[in-house]
């Protein structure tokens, strides 16, 4: 399918860049699927698929180089790595819920711990959809389509900032009064002397601190492009879509390559005790 009402790119979509991390994404995300099989880490799914996206994604890339008047490449290329992020997001919303509970510090969260995953899971499904939405508005080949399915994925990415604005909130203010307040098996599981970061539950906290903050920057980057709309100066230039959005999601994934919930929710040298595992299972249910 081709269109001639619109031109896709304001360039030729490189074909070095989008090779090199359509293979840097098969390497990380072939890492994440042997951690998921080692771990039995269900929540890690979606961020799994969501490396899954990227490697189509940037192969998608890649064949526009040859053929960039192609709608149905642009579409797909488009709408995977643009909804990628909505999937980790999703990961690191379950992560924080299961370090509370595996703390037994569900009295110092600012949401009970049995709603956390519902609400900011949900309010990531509501960015999917509406971000889903607008690209595939903006893959029928008009202008009039491009103009509605830009504002729809700013609305979707809104949504995201504004969730994961109270999920960094809600991380914050569980660490500052655990740090007050530390429970008994906070105690237990930290591991002293550790360099450079500590290897439990505070170094995956900062993870997903790192982590959420990256998602924040190419919301933004997204947010500022669509806004411009399709003659705007960030979407007319590659090389924002590079370090903004495939370098920033690159670099999460393989923080949490490094910083896998697993290593630290189920092992690290301390098993959690029957009470603890059976908080972790239930909130992995309620997860699911």
């Amino acid at each position: 399918m081709t269109s001639s009402t619109y031109v896709l790119y304001d360039y030729i979509p490189s074909l070095g860049c989008a090779v090199a991390f359509a293979i840097l994404f098969s390497v990380t995300t072939a890492v994440h699927l042997f951690q998921r099989i080692r771990t039995h880490a269900k929540y890690f799914n979606p961020f799994l698929v969501g490396g899954i996206f990227q490697i189509i994604g940037y192969a998608a890339r890649a064949a526009a180089h040859f053929n960039d008047k192609s709608t149905t490449v642009y579409a797909l290329q488009t709408l995977l790595i643009l909804l990628a992020p909505t999937l980790y997001a999703a990961s690191i919303y379950m992560v924080l819920g299961r370090i509370i509970t595996f703390l037994h510090a569900q009295h110092l969260s600012v949401i009970p711990v049995k709603w956390m995953t519902k609400i900011f899971v949900s309010g990531d499904i509501l960015s999917f959809l509406l971000q889903g939405a607008g690209g595939g508005i903006m893959s029928s080949g008009s202008s009039n389509s491009l103009k509605i399915g830009q504002w729809v994925i700013v609305t979707g990415l809104c949504v995201q900032l504004l969730f994961f604005g109270a999920f960094l909130i809600a991380s914050l203010t569980f660490h500052f009064r655990i740090k007050q307040s530390p429970t008994v098996e906070s105690k237990k599981t930290m591991h002293r002397h550790q360099r450079p970061w500590p290897q439990d539950w505070r170094g995956l906290l900062g993870a997903c601190y790192l982590v959420s903050g990256l998602i924040l920057v190419r919301s933004v980057y997204r947010l500022i492009e669509f806004a411009q709309g399709n003659d705007g100066y960030v979407i007319s230039h590659e090389a924002f879509l590079y370090v903004f959005d495939a370098a920033t999601m690159f670099l999460i994934m393989v923080v949490m390559n490094l910083f896998h919930p697993s290593v630290v929710l189920r092992s690290g040298g301390h098993q959690p005790d029957e009470s603890v595992e059976l908080g972790l299972r239930t909130e992995e249910q309620e997860s699911e």
